[in-house]
């Protein structure tokens, strides 16, 4: 069974978030051995100079990367991201997780002014979940989901309609 780890800035304070999180967990635990590993987020003042945001994430970032196991597949959660399909966001998944140089795929979630350009780099892939913009809370729930439903559309379960 291969390793996945979410990795990213924050934690869910809401309940309902948590919940759902754990849901997605408990399926894919059928599938694979999911690790979700929270770093710090960076506290900003209310208007934040372009400074500011800049600090942040590249401190953001190297917390991250520390994080990062070093053969690791990476996959950056960002808005420059490329769009998939839930079918072929399934195939991509599935080549990722085949691939024989990393111990495991590794997704990484930024904070809310997004990924560190050191990560981007280190990325096998650049995705993003739409061209919407969501939290970065919402959008690890969502990537779970898309993760989960994945799964199913490669083991043809019912959950992909």
């Amino acid at each position: 069974m291969r390793a996945i780890t979410i990795l990213c800035v924050g934690s869910l304070k809401e309940t309902y978030l948590r919940e759902a999180c754990a849901e997605y967990e408990k399926r894919l635990s059928a599938f694979c051995s999911l690790r979700i590993v929270e770093v710090p987020e960076e506290r900003l003042p209310d208007d934040p100079s372009p400074a500011e945001i800049s600090r942040t994430i590249e401190a953001e970032g190297a917390r991250l990367s520390a994080k990062i196991a070093k053969n690791a597949v990476v996959a950056a959660m960002c808005i420059e991201g490329e769009i998939f399909s839930s079918e072929t966001f399934s195939e991509k998944l599935a080549a990722m997780m085949a691939e024989e140089t990393g111990s495991e795929l590794c997704f990484v979630i930024g904070g809310s002014y997004g990924l560190s350009e050191t990560i981007k780099n280190r990325a096998a892939l650049r995705l993003s979940l739409s061209r919407m913009t969501f939290t970065h809370q919402i959008s690890r729930i969502l990537l779970l989901e898309q993760i989960y439903r994945a799964f199913q559309i490669r083991s043809g379960g019912k959950y992909h309609k």
